[in-house]
């Protein structure tokens, strides 16, 4: 960073009540910092700093960021907002969040990101309860709300800092990992990346940021991961993680089994020796390949086994992770953030391995890049085993509706592949249809990463 910060006690953060900036806040002030910061509407994260003692104010005006020595502000605060502008005018510093992110992972000695285009949240959040056990004494940075945190944010030792480390727009690009972690890398955020390969060589930008002799943590289950492995042994450490025992993991699970609500358990395996038995009540077989994702940080900086395992056997999903909503006649509804179909692909077998007569999904995509690039291509069988899929509007997320695709597009590619999609333009169409077609014992999965999560209470 080529800007001098030497001196920075008071910090102002523009849309404090964000998940990760609410995060941040705790951070900085963990650190010695004076914090405050605003937002435009109360929410439990503004609540949650309040209770600890940082200054928030509700509605941004001028004059909130008066006699800062730096101002910190979200991807959704524009240039003309009133505190940024106010910020130029006194010559304040500023910095956007993940550019933040990575000057706060400078002050660690020690830092773990969490990279993939999926799991990355719950891995994070996994080790942020092995470290609220007592296994790593560590401050963790998990982009999503997490009940035991009652946000997103442990605060733990000053020397070593564990965050996602996010790749849209190569936002994991500012920060400076010695491990960092892959879990998966896909074809997602076409908005921003060209096709697969870019995506693919963002992460090997990130891979290069470890010091030589640094940990590069990698599933081997995944082919693109596999490539970076070999790419980079030799420069960094090696750890190597998977499910699939033909791609020679050192983490990987044997005699797996699942309870009746779909939940794994199985042995922990590490170079043929069995490290012992892990308990899941998160359903899933992505569940379980990203607690083994979490023992492979937890284990190799000396985290004991037991203590590791006991903390995974309470973890629960964070908010709009297979998150149950409630149920009405006799139905059970749930919500998943998911939004590429490798997401929907796990969300759907969590569904499918959870107790049920039959199981409806209602898929709201977010974004009109997605829909042409991914629901209307090739991967319209991610809903395969699902009795309906129910089609509402594209939510248009940060995009504009150019005309070029539409819902029912995606509905057709869906029937191509599985025949089982309807489009039905509202969410109170959709509660209609559920009324007179799902019956007492059936499950409803609403997925989608824009309001859905809103909107199915409409359901309820």
């Amino acid at each position: 960073m080529d800007r001098d910060l030497d001196n920075v006690k008071k910090i102002h953060l523009i849309g404090i009540g964000g998940c990760s900036m609410n995060g941040l806040a705790q951070i900085l002030r963990a650190r010695g910092y004076e914090v405050k910061g605003s937002d435009k509407a109360e929410s439990p994260f503004t609540e949650r700093l309040k209770e600890i003692g940082v200054p928030v104010s509700i509605g941004q005006k001028a004059e909130n960021v008066e006699g800062s020595d730096l101002v910190i502000w979200s991807a959704a605060i524009k240039p003309d907002n009133p505190e940024r502008v106010r910020a130029r005018e006194l010559g304040i510093p500023d910095m956007e969040r993940s550019e933040a992110l990575g000057w706060i992972s400078e002050r660690y000695h020690d830092v773990i990101g969490i990279a993939g285009c999926h799991g990355k949240t719950t891995i994070t959040s996994m080790l942020a309860l092995i470290a609220e056990k007592g296994g790593l004494d560590a401050t963790v940075h998990v982009g999503g709300f997490v009940e035991f945190l009652k946000g997103g944010t442990r605060i733990g030792a000053r020397d070593l800092f564990i965050t996602e480390a996010c790749e849209y727009v190569e936002s994991f690009l500012t920060l400076h990992p010695t491990v960092a972690l892959i879990n998966n890398i896909d074809d997602d955020h076409l908005d921003y990346f060209k096709d697969i390969d870019h995506i693919t060589d963002a992460f090997r930008k990130f891979i290069k940021l470890i010091p030589d002799g640094g940990l590069f943590i990698g599933c081997a289950d995944d082919e693109r991961v596999r490539g970076l492995i070999a790419e980079f042994k030799g420069r960094v450490n090696e750890l190597i993680y998977g499910l699939d025992k033909d791609h020679s993991p050192d983490y990987y699970p044997e005699n797996a089994v699942y309870d009746e609500f779909g939940c794994p358990s199985y042995d922990l395996m590490f170079r043929g020796a069995k490290v012992g038995r892990v308990v899941l009540h998160v359903p899933g077989r992505h569940n379980m390949l990203n607690s083994i994702a979490a023992l492979s940080v937890a284990l190799s900086h000396g985290t004991d086994f037991d203590t590791a395992a006991n903390a995974l056997a309470e973890f629960k999903n964070t908010r709009r992770r297979f998150e149950y909503y409630g149920e009405k006649d006799g139905v059970r509804v749930f919500h998943d953030y998911a939004h590429h179909p490798a997401e929907i692909r796990a969300a759907v077998d969590s569904a499918l391995r959870t107790p049920h007569k039959h199981v409806y999904c209602v898929f709201q995509c977010n974004s009109y890049t997605r829909a042409k690039t991914l629901f209307c291509g090739h991967q319209g069988d991610c809903f395969r085993g699902v009795e309906k899929v129910l089609v509402p509007d594209i939510y248009p997320g940060r995009e504009v509706d150019d005309g070029s695709v539409h819902a029912r597009d995606m509905a057709k590619a869906i029937n191509e592949a599985t025949g089982n999609a309807i489009y039905i333009p509202t969410f109170e169409e959709i509660s209609d249809w559920l009324k007179e077609n799902a019956i007492p014992g059936d499950i409803v999965v609403t997925l989608g990463s824009g309001d859905v999560y809103i909107q199915t209470k409409k359901l309820l």
